[in-house]
C-alpha cells in the first residue's frame, strides 16, 4: 500500500531547534523492496511531521557507523521512548529466522516484549496481508494488538491510532469512579429474575431462531409478572417522593434489558407478529397505573414510580423505532387501543389510545416544592439525566416524545374529548439546533411520504393544521413559565416536502 504523507520531511535546522520533549521513535522495517522501502519513507515523514522525533536508518545511519550497535541503542535506549515494527511478509519471515538486520532486532526486542506483559515501548503496524487475510507478524508478537495501516480506507483513522500511542493520548480515556448507583445497593435491592429470560430473548431475535417469538413472550411474562416487587410500601421514615427517586433508579438495569430488546426488535425482527407482541406487553402494564384491587387505601400519587417508569419506556419504544425507520410499526403503536379490563375502581372495560401512559407525577412536583429545587420540570430533568446510560441519545428521546405530542395533537383534532401527550423531554429542547432529524429528512417529499404513516395523514396541510390549532386556543403549545419549545423550527414546518 501506497500513501501520500500529509506532512511533510523537517528540514535539518527545523530538526535542530525541534521541541526538546518531542516523543523519540525508532523505526524498525525490512528492505523488502525499492516500493516498501518508500512506503516506510512517507510513513517515517508523515510521523514526524506530526511532531514526533522519528529515528530512520536512512537518515540517521551513516557510512562508517556499526549498524548493529546503531539498531542496539534504538530498541534498548530510555530516551526511545516508542518502537514500531513495520511488518510486512518479509520482515516477518527475517524476524522468526533470525536473519538479516530484522533478526538482530528480534533478537533484541522480543525479550523485552515477553518480559514485559503491559509494555507499551513496541508496536507492530501491518502493512501486509496473507491470501487468508491474516497479517504477518513475527511469532514473538502474536496474540498482542497492532495498528493495521494495510487498508487504504482504513489508514487514516489508523494513522490516528497510532499517533495517539506515540503520545498515550487514548481516543478513550477511563472516566472517573462514579456513585454506587441505587440499584446495587444491598438494603431494599430487587431483583425480577429476567436475566437468563432477557439472554435468551435476545440472542434468538438476533439470530432469527425458530423460538425467538416464545423467548420475547418469556421475558415479558417474567418481567410483568415480578414487577409488583417494586410496589413502593410507605414508611413514615422516609420522604415518599425520595422512595419513588430511589425506586425507579434501581428499576435502571430492568429498563436497559427492555431496550436492548427493542433495538433488536427493530434491527432483526420488525415483522407483524413483533408488532403486536410489544403492543400486548405495554397493554399488560397498565394496570401499574392504578391500585390493585386488594388496596384499600391509597393516594393517587402511590404509583408515581410505575407511571414514571412505563412511560419512559414507551418514550424509548418510540425514540427506537425512529431511529431505525421502522415507520409502519411505529404507527401500529400509536394507531392501536390499548384494552383496560374491568376492574371495581376503574368502572367498565374500555379501549384507550396510547396517551395512558403519560401521567402528570405529583410526587415530583411535591419534591420540587420541599427541596426548594426550583426546576421547571423534575420528570424532564430525570429523563435527560437517565438517558446517559440507555444506548440511545436524549436527542433521540426528544425525538420520539414530539413524535408522540404530534401524533396526539393529531388524534385529538380528529377526534376530540382525548387526553393531552406532554412532551416533558422538549424542555430541554432549546439547545438542538435546527430541526429533529426525522423532520430534516422530510424535507424529502418521497421521505415525508414513507413517514407520513406515523400520523395517520396524507398530506403536509393535515400536519401544518396543529399549527392553526394552536393559534386558535382548541391545542396547547408546550410550556414551562416562559420557556416555550419552537415548534417550527424542530418540525421543520417551513421546507416539508420541498424537495422530491
Amino acid at each position: 500500500m501506497y500513501s501520500q504523507p500529509i506532512g511533510c520531511a523537517l528540514s535539518p535546522e527545523s530538526s535542530a531547534i525541534m521541541s526538546s520533549d518531542a516523543p523519540k521513535l525508532f523505526v524498525s522495517y525490512s528492505w523488502s523492496s525499492p516500493e516498501h522501502e518508500e512506503w516506510v519513507l512517507n510513513l517515517a515523514t508523515e510521523i514526524r511531521g506530526s511532531g514526533v522525533d522519528v529515528i530512520l536508518d536512512k537518515w540517521d545511519l551513516k557510512e562508517g557507523h556499526d549498524a548493529i550497535a546503531f539498531m542496539e541503542k534504538m530498541v534498548t535506549d530510555p530516551d526511545v521512548k516508542k518502537v514500531i515494527m513495520v511488518c510486512d511478509r518479509e520482515y516477518a519471515q527475517k524476524a522468526d529466522k533470525r536473519s538479516g538486520g530484522v533478526g538482530t532486532e528480534a533478537q533484541i526486542i522480543s525479550p523485552r516484549i515477553y518480559q514485559e506483559v503491559e509494555q507499551d515501548k513496541f508496536v507492530a503496524v501491518i502493512t501486509e496481508r496473507d491470501d487468508l487475510g491474516q497479517a504477518y507478524i513475527p511469532v514473538h508478537y502474536h496474540g498482542r494488538i497492532y495498528i493495521d495501516l494495510s487498508d487504504g480506507d482504513l489508514y487514516a483513522s489508523n494513522f490516528e491510532q497510532l499517533l495517539r500511542w506515540i503520545y498515550d493520548k487514548p481516543l478513550h480515556v477511563k472516566p472517573r469512579i462514579g456513585d454506587r448507583p441505587a440499584f446495587l445497593s444491598e438494603e431494599g435491592a430487587i431483583s425480577l429474575g429476567t436475566t437468563a429470560s432477557f439472554n435468551r430473548a435476545h440472542d434468538a431475535i438476533r439470530n432469527s431462531k425458530s423460538y425467538a417469538s416464545g423467548a420475547l413472550d418469556e421475558y415479558f411474562d417474567t418481567l410483568i409478572n415480578n414487577l409488583e416487587e417494586f410496589r413502593i410500601e410507605k414508611t413514615p421514615e422516609k420522604e415518599f417522593d425520595d422512595q419513588v427517586i430511589t425506586n425507579i433508579e434501581r428499576f435502571l438495569p430492568y429498563r436497559n434489558e427492555v431496550i436492548q430488546l427493542f433495538i433488536c426488535i427493530s434491527q432483526y425482527n420488525d415483522s407483524d407478529k413483533m408488532h403486536t407482541k410489544v403492543h400486548r406487553f405495554f397493554e399488560r402494564l397498565i394496570p401499574y397505573l392504578d391500585r390493585p384491587e386488594s388496596m384499600s387505601q391509597w393516594q393517587q400519587w402511590d404509583f408515581d414510580n410505575f407511571k414514571f417508569i412505563i412511560q419512559e419506556l414507551f418514550i424509548y419504544l418510540i425514540a427506537v423505532l425512529a431511529r431505525h425507520e421502522r415507520f409502519e410499526f411505529l404507527g401500529h403503536m400509536l394507531g392501536q387501543q390499548y384494552y383496560v379490563a374491568h376492574t371495581a375502581h376503574a368502572g367498565r372495560a374500555r379501549m384507550v389510545n396510547f396517551s395512558i401512559f403519560r401521567n402528570h407525577l405529583d410526587s415530583l412536583t411535591h419534591r420540587n416544592s420541599r427541596i426548594n429545587a426550583r426546576r421547571l420540570s423534575m420528570h424532564a430533568d430525570l429523563l435527560n439525566k437517565r438517558s446517559e446510560r440507555s444506548g440511545v441519545s436524549f436527542d433521540q428521546l426528544m425525538q420520539g416524545d414530539l413524535l408522540l405530542f404530534i401524533r396526539n395533537c393529531l388524534d385529538v383534532l380528529g377526534e376530540g374529548g382525548m387526553r393531552d401527550w406532554w412532551p416533558e423531554t422538549l424542555l430541554y429542547s432549546e439547545r438542538h439546533y435546527g430541526p429533529i432529524e426525522i423532520f430534516a429528512r422530510a424535507e424529502s417529499r418521497a421521505y415525508f411520504d414513507t413517514m407520513k404513516v406515523i400520523f395517520d395523514i396524507e398530506s403536509i396541510d393535515e400536519l401544518k393544521a396543529i399549527f392553526g390549532a394552536f393559534r386558535e386556543g382548541k391545542l396547547h403549545r408546550p410550556m414551562w413559565q416562559f420557556t416555550q419549545p419552537d415548534l417550527v423550527q424542530l418540525t421543520n414546518l417551513e421546507r416539508l416536502g420541498m424537495r422530491p
